[in-house]
């Protein structure tokens, strides 16, 4: 059982660096030195993005700059490799837009697929009001509920009943023997 799992595991990594990569494409239909991707590649309106770059191969050495039409643009320093933005709210779902990604005077760019309902803006959540303890209450009037000092009361004599009885019963028995 152990083998089957292990020729699996084998098979399915071997398949894996067996696809090839699909190289970035830049803006003019070429391909761009360096790789380039936006993650998720398909996002509901107002979601969150991680923009990456690939520097791995040093064909990217300077700043990154990010822009589309669904975002601010993005700035990734030269000795970073990611970033994140929010996506605008109004955007149409179903919708590819463009992002492009420029480096050392180089572009290239990718589509960012709009999907899902549009959400709704978040409501302001109100911040928890802090309340006070009410301290010092016991042994007042505050909170007085006579069911609740009757039902006390009868458990308190109840219990001094029992202990009595038990206490007479237990010293008849040693006594009378």
């Amino acid at each position: 059982m152990h083998a089957i799992r292990a020729a699996s595991a084998a098979l399915l990594g071997l398949g894996a660096l067996a696809l090839p990569a699909q190289p970035a494409v830049a803006a003019d239909g070429g391909t761009t030195p360096f790789g380039f991707s936006v993650l998720p590649s398909t996002i509901t309106a107002g979601g969150r993005v991680d923009l990456r770059i690939d520097r791995s191969n040093g064909r990217c050495k300077g700043d990154v700059t990010i822009t589309s039409g669904i975002f601010d643009s993005v700035r990734i320093a030269a000795h970073r490799s990611s970033a994140t933005t929010t996506v605008d709210f109004d955007l149409k779902v179903g919708a590819v837009y463009r992002v492009t990604f420029t480096c050392d005077g180089v572009s290239g760019s990718t589509g960012l697929t709009v999907a899902g309902t549009r959400p709704v803006t978040p409501a302001p959540v109100p911040d928890a009001v802090p309340r006070a303890v009410r301290a010092g209450a016991g042994g007042t009037v505050a909170g007085f509920d006579l069911r609740e000092v009757g039902l006390g009361a009868a458990l308190v004599v109840g219990s001094v009943g029992a202990a009595y009885h038990f206490s007479r019963r237990r010293t008849g028995e040693d006594g009378g023997a």
